[in-house]
């Protein structure tokens, strides 16, 4: 039963506290939810609660790529608990398996109150993975995320609740899934639907990191562990946005797609314009690529807005961001442990002091920035060419200005770290372990680029048929 993929990682992630070596069940449970995930993918996995559990496209992606995400990412983590000593070890394991949990159940949620719970659980089993240094700035940025995405979420609940008034209203009959919701879109009243999206757009908004409700995330990603800033980043977002997504393609084939498209282009144009002003400002590299998060957000809902080819180029996005950002905050998490400062001013010479690190993170630069031959430059040309096509020339100025804003930010900060002299010199060599799942990551965005499988070919178009985007 597809249910497996939730319940194996918890009742890991509640044995970890009895088991003396608890690092290595990480990369055990990695293997064991890639499996289960797979076989899903292969449909040899069925829902047993099917009311309120279903495996949409859209969710299978987001499933894919957390589930590989943790994979990766738990090797790395085996070997970065060698260098960074936590006095909780053991907390910290079983919250990030716990957090591959939350994570996966809100992938397979159809019910939208088992959505909603979902994503609340999230919150639960990532805040410890933002504390665990204990610090001043990380106990706040932890009490930060933890208050601002619970008002979002209260909001989405709000959201939820309206959409099911919508439902009533209309004396239809049927489960408050998505599923149910898709067959019968126009016949939900439409008032109600337009504010319940409102709702659900800032409360899930706010988890997703989209401007001006991101306050959270450049603190959260900044102070968590960079094995935790990795998922938080590739995995966590993409589940928020999972929500906004199914929820826009009830209202695209209603009265009120217009209205949904544009709320969409809006905040992510503001996300954007946003996330380059203070990137221009940079002097923390975690922040910075916090802030790249945002961006990249704001890329994915602009792109939905836009529907169209800009849809398909939303989601190959949504899945390449994941593992280009989950590089970097790897390499990050490299430089962190040998400079043991995230001050830009104080890092330098990467080059020659950690070479193998320094690759990775050009070449995670270079991807993340949009450059070919990377899966980034594609989604983007496809987002803007789909703008174009709509005749959205304002909207795709906006689009590409910001673009130009964050490469040039980018750029300076990120060849200052790669070339320039530095007297701090790194205390703690590189361990090849700790850059072979950077290159990992990179080398399958490269691959799914170039070489189309057509299962992920057809899973994205069967995800964004709705937004007539299929290729």
């Amino acid at each position: 039963m597809i249910e497996l993929i939730v319940i194996v990682p918890f009742i890991i992630g509640i044995l970890i506290f009895f088991v003396k070596e608890s690092k290595i069940l990480l990369p055990i449970t990695g293997i064991i939810h890639f499996t289960l995930t797979m076989l899903s993918w292969g449909g040899f996995l069925k829902p047993m609660f099917n009311k309120y559990v279903f495996l949409s496209s859209d969710g299978m992606i987001v499933l894919l790529i957390t589930s590989f995400l943790f994979l990766i990412i738990s090797f790395y983590t085996v070997f970065y608990l060698k260098e960074v000593k936590y006095e909780n070890e053991k907390i910290f394991n079983a919250f990030m398996i716990l957090f591959l949990a939350s994570m996966s159940s809100v992938a397979i949620s159809d019910n939208l109150i088992l959505f909603w719970i979902s994503v609340e659980a999230t919150t639960i089993t990532s805040a410890p993975l933002i504390f665990i240094h204990k610090s001043k700035t990380s106990i706040e940025a932890a009490w930060k995320y933890v208050i601002i995405c619970s008002v979002g979420i209260a909001l989405a609940l709000l959201g939820t609740f309206l959409i099911a008034i919508a439902r009533d209203e209309a004396n239809l009959k049927i489960a408050l899934s998505f599923t149910e919701l898709y067959k019968n879109p126009s016949l939900l009243k439409m008032e109600w639907l337009k504010a319940g999206f409102v709702f659900i757009l800032i409360g899930y908004g706010t988890k997703m990191g989209l401007a001006p409700m991101h306050t959270w995330l450049p603190d959260a990603h900044s102070e968590a562990a960079s094995p935790a800033s990795a998922l938080l980043s590739g995995a966590l977002l993409n589940t928020a946005f999972l929500g906004i997504f199914k929820i826009t393609k009830v209202l695209k084939v209603t009265e009120a797609g217009t209205f949904a498209e544009m709320s969409l282009i809006i905040l992510g144009l503001l996300s954007m314009l946003i996330a380059a002003v203070f990137i221009l400002k940079q002097v923390d590299y975690k922040r910075m690529l916090a802030y790249s998060s945002v961006e990249n957000m704001g890329i994915i809902a602009f792109g939905a807005g836009i529907g169209g080819i800009a849809a398909y180029g939303a989601i190959f996005h949504l899945i390449h961001h994941a593992l280009i950002k989950s590089s970097l905050f790897l390499s990050a998490g490299n430089v962190l442990i040998s400079y043991e400062t995230k001050l830009i001013e104080k890092i330098g010479n990467m080059v020659k002091f950690l070479p193998k690190t320094f690759i990775a993170m050009f070449l995670g630069t270079v991807a993340i920035l949009g450059f070919p031959p990377f899966g980034l430059f594609f989604s983007e040309f496809l987002i803007i060419v789909g703008s174009i096509k709509k005749g959205k020339y304002v909207a795709v100025s906006l689009f590409v200005f910001s673009l130009i804003l964050i490469v040039a930010g980018f750029i300076k900060y990120m060849l200052k770290m790669y070339y320039d002299k530095t007297e701090y010199e790194p205390k703690i060599k590189e361990n090849n372990w700790r850059v072979y799942p950077q290159y990992i990551l990179l080398s399958t965005s490269f691959i799914i680029t170039f070489f189309q499988f057509n299962q992920l070919l057809e899973l994205i178009n069967k995800a964004v048929e709705v937004f007539g985007g299929a290729l």
